[in-house]
Parts: structure tokens; sequence; C-alpha cells
């Protein structure tokens, strides 16, 4: 199969890894897949941003950005257009984006079948965190994308109900989570080797990865520690950067715990396995409500005792004292009783831990199997025609 695929994404971080790890699998199964991106996406270094875009976000008036978003889409549906006439796919796989209708539209003039992965309801994102400028249009661009797609794929139910809520119709509508590639995690060392090499031995590890904010709640987990006997083993080990990285290096120093706390920075993705090996309990302490995290997925192909918060669409994947402890989010100091939990009870994490590897496998949480499934959408779609 022939699969022109689309996104318009620059930066290089988790949703870079979506895209990157969907495009191999589905070459690894013989598809021939042709990319339609900004043309400087590949170049971009993993954990840069967006660069000049980046630039134009932050310094332009938001309303002209917004506009220059949507003009975009001429560009995109220029570049689609010459792609489907010179290679001739059988189908297109997008990767949805606000102020992006250009794949619709190519679909409609070529009747190419057509699915539309959802990561996010980017309106109602943009609109609460960073604000919108033109909320009519915005709104209209994901209803338009969305309705007009044959098959939409959200990443969790939970997001699957915010789709059917513009107006979708429940039989289009697939959720396919994200997914594992088991080939870069197949060869991480034990835990006790992977803690050696950091210069871990004999700590019990606390471990995070990501992009750091404020809302995950890592503060908690300092506190926790904190608050430990001189004796106590727990450390916290936090493999990635972000915007609330200076505010917790603060606090463990005023807390004089600043030893028992680990910030690699950006780590590369062929060297994160080698640090969440190390990991005793996994944490993933806060997500928003419609998401589907990479790290957890990470976590559980590694066999990690996994901490999380019980809310639908983590539950969608973990179920509490079977491949995780969950905790509730509403409940103040419900985490580090989640956390503590965990730390005192071995067998506990040993299991939890198992069951959280064998989770992959059973739900088949890998991108290998998103392929197949994309696949046979595409199959039906390309029958059905």
């Amino acid at each position: 199969m022939k699969i022109l695929y689309h996104h318009r994404t620059r930066s290089k971080d988790g949703q870079y890894v979506h895209i990157e790890e969907m495009i191999e699998a589905l070459r690894e199964q013989g598809h021939e897949v042709i990319i339609v991106a900004p043309p400087s996406a590949e170049k971009e270094a993993f954990g840069s941003d967006a660069g000049l875009v980046a630039w134009l976000k932050r310094h332009l008036p938001q309303w002209f950005y917004e506009l220059m978003e949507l003009a975009y889409s001429l560009v995109a549906y220029r570049r689609l257009d010459k792609a489907v006439k010179q290679h001739r796919p059988d189908c297109l796989y997008e990767r949805y984006n606000l102020f992006l209708p250009a794949g619709i539209w190519i679909k409609r003039k070529y009747k190419l079948p057509m699915l539309l992965e959802i990561n996010a309801p980017i309106f109602e994102e943009r609109a609460k965190y960073d604000g919108l400028s033109l909320k009519r249009l915005a709104r209209w661009s994901q209803g338009y994308a969305w309705r007009n797609a044959d098959y939409v794929l959200p990443v969790t139910q939970v997001l699957a109900d915010i789709v059917a809520s513009y107006g979708v119709q429940r039989e289009r509508i697939v959720v396919i989570p994200n997914g594992i590639n088991e080939k870069r995690f197949a060869q991480a060392p034990d835990t006790e080797a992977a803690k050696a090499t950091l210069g871990l031995q004999g700590k019990l590890v606390l471990g995070f990865t990501g992009f750091v904010r404020e809302w995950h709640g890592l503060d908690k987990v300092i506190d926790l520690i904190a608050n430990d006997p001189p004796e106590s083993s727990r450390h916290l080990l936090v493999v990635g950067d972000g915007p609330a990285r200076s505010a917790l290096e603060q606090q463990a120093k005023e807390l004089d715990i600043s030893h028992r706390v680990t910030f690699t920075g950006i780590v590369g993705r062929d060297e994160v396995a080698r640090y969440v090996a190390a990991f005793d309990i996994a944490l993933q302490p806060a997500v928003v409500a419609y998401a589907s995290p990479l790290k957890l997925f990470e976590y559980l192909a590694l066999g990690k005792a996994i901490v999380g918060p019980a809310q639908p669409n983590l539950m969608e994947v973990l179920t509490d004292g079977h491949n995780a402890v969950l905790f509730n989010p509403d409940q103040a100091g419900d985490l580090p009783r989640a956390i503590s939990h965990l730390c005192a009870d071995a067998d506990m994490r040993r299991v939890v831990g198992d069951n959280a590897r064998l989770t992959i496998s059973t739900k088949k949480l890998t991108w290998q199997a998103n392929a197949q499934y994309a696949a046979r959408l595409f199959d039906s779609l390309i029958s059905r025609a």
C-alpha cells in the first residue's frame, strides 16, 4: 500500500516520537510512506522547539499568527497536491492540527481514503492554556476536519467522547492509544546495573520522565523525601527538563536534599530506556484528562511499578493493584500515600511491575500493532471504494 503521510509538526518532542514511530512501523510492514511536512522538521534535534515558528508565536499579535496558521494550509495543499500527482498514493494519513483543512481538501479532490489521528482537542487545549483570538474560526476548523475524515483515531476513549460531541458518528471513531517500540527497550539493562551506571547503587529510585511542568506535582515528591529519616534510601530521578526544573531544584536545595534529587536534562530517545531501567517506582503524578502519555508505555514496557492518578483516560490501560497503584488526584496527600505504600512493599512492586510488562502484549500497545490496525482500516475503505 502507498500511504501519503501528512503532518504540520516541527518541534522534536513527544508528538514527533509518535510520528516517527508510526511511519517506521508502516514501512517495516511493507508499505510505502510518502511524507509531506514542514521542510525543516527532519533537521531539528530531539528536544528542540519549533524554532522560527515558536519565535513568531511569541512575538506576533495572536490573531495574525492564527491567520498565518490557516494560510499555511494553502502551502500544505500545494505540497499535498504535488505529492499525489507524483506518487499516486492509495490513501492519506494525517496527524490532526488546528487551522489545517488542507488534508480534507486533498481527500475530497482525489477521493482518497483518509485516517485522521487525533492526539488532543487542540481548540479546547489552546483556548485554555495559550488563548485563542479567532475562536469561532478555530472551532470551525477543528469540527470541519473531524467530521470529514473517513475515520478519526483518538488516543483515548475520553478524547473519543470529545470528538463525538462535534457530531462525528461513533462508527467512524476508532480509539488507538499510543504505543511502544519494543526494539528500543529490548536491550535495556536490569535495574541494578542501570543504577550502578548512574551512581545510584543502594537507592530506592522514584523516577519520572518527560517535560517537567508545575502541574506534574513533583514538588510533593520532594516534600515526601525531605520528611524521610536520614538513613532513608529514597532518591528522585527526573529524566528530562522543563519550566518547573529550576523551582524544583531550589526546593530541594532549601530542604537540604539536593543530593537525593537528580535531574538529567534532555536525554536522547535511544538513551531513555537505560535511565528508566533504574527506576524502582515510575511516577505519572499528573496528566491531562484526555491524554495517552508516551511515558506510561515506556514504564509498562520496562516492567516498572507505576504510581498514577485514578482518572478515566489512564484507567483505560491501568488497573489499581494489578499493573499500577492509583491515587485520588482530588485528595490531598494521596500521591505521597501511594508512593509510600509501594516503597514499603517490595513484593507488591515486583507483582505490579510484572503485570505492567504483560500489559503491553495483552493490550497490543505497540506501534507495530497500531500500524497494522491503521492498514486494516485503509483496506476496508479501499475495498468499499
